[in-house]
């Protein structure tokens, strides 16, 4: 009479075995999708810092057929893409992110810097415009400083500049486009101070370094700045104030700079030879 009792007892207790296997196999299943999404996540940060940037773009690209809709993935494309040089595919993949439900103002940012980068600074400018004025970061500054000074409005230039480097612990890169900006105006003073605000910042970014040269010789100033540099450095430098120096027709300066940087380099300097032969044939003839 006990048998469907204890019948009962042992159905349940399968039932009920059966279950926590289920559960305990839905856990170990979320486990390993939770593993995967963390070893998923590294992937993409290592494929958008230190992979090869071609290699970003094919991982990426197939991660998006593979998984359509995922604007991470889609993000992770269209930076990749401007990593590896391929500006003109990045604006329409960055198109495609802005698109997104999930997009953000930083995307609409980063669509700017791809028409920027492709030349198109009607477009940068039309974008820029749709973020509101509360999104303030440092990259939507500096781009809308390089916007400005495309269209030659200065004071809207220095200002967005001076709010850019605002907001940066490493301000060198946009200082070092605020005195480019200074010297194309013709502000050599001016830009000759921003250059060496930006090498106090960064002593190794050389473009400030040719930068300050180009300042200096624009004000007859043909001495090197006392900046740290290495040797070839010296010797590039010496050849930008030669060019510069023949340029404003002081050719004497600068057949002594050509020479002072042929032989200042520590290997062959063929660049500078090549200048300093044509410059001796054409006086001459």
């Amino acid at each position: 009479m006990r048998h469907p009792i204890i019948l009962t007892l042992v159905a349940t207790a399968t039932i009920g075995l059966s279950a926590c296997e289920k559960s305990g196999e839905q856990q170990v299943e979320r486990a390993l999708q939770d593993l995967n999404v963390v070893d998923e996540t590294n992937l993409n940060d290592v494929m958008l810092t230190i992979g090869d940037p071609d290699e970003a773009v094919n991982y990426f690209a197939g991660a998006n057929k593979n998984y359509p809709g995922r604007v991470d993935l889609q993000r992770g494309l269209a930076k990749s893409l401007i990593r590896a040089g391929r500006a003109n595919e990045a604006v329409p993949a960055w198109q495609a992110v802005i698109a997104h439900a999930d997009a953000t103002h930083d995307d609409t940012v980063e669509l700017a810097d791809a028409f920027i980068r492709t030349n198109n600074w009607e477009s940068a400018a039309t974008t820029l415009n749709t973020i509101p004025p509360t999104h303030e970061t440092f990259k939507r500054y500096r781009l809308e400083a390089m916007v400005a000074d495309s269209k030659k409005q200065w004071e809207k230039a220095d200002s967005f500049y001076q709010t850019a480097v605002g907001l940066t612990t490493t301000p060198a890169s946009v200082l070092n486009n605020w005195g480019y900006s200074k010297l194309t105006r013709g502000k050599y003073s001016e830009a000759e101070r921003l250059f060496n605000d930006a090498l106090r910042h960064n002593t190794g970014l050389f473009t400030a370094k040719n930068n300050l040269v180009l300042a200096r010789s624009a004000q007859r100033n043909y001495n090197l700045p006392v900046v740290p540099m290495t040797q070839i450095e010296r010797a590039q430098l010496l050849h930008t104030l030669a060019l510069a120096a023949i340029k404003q027709n002081d050719v004497t300066t600068g057949k002594g700079l050509l020479r002072e940087a042929i032989d200042t380099h520590p290997q062959h300097f063929e660049e500078a030879v090549r200048s300093l032969r044509a410059l001796e044939d054409n006086v001459t003839n």
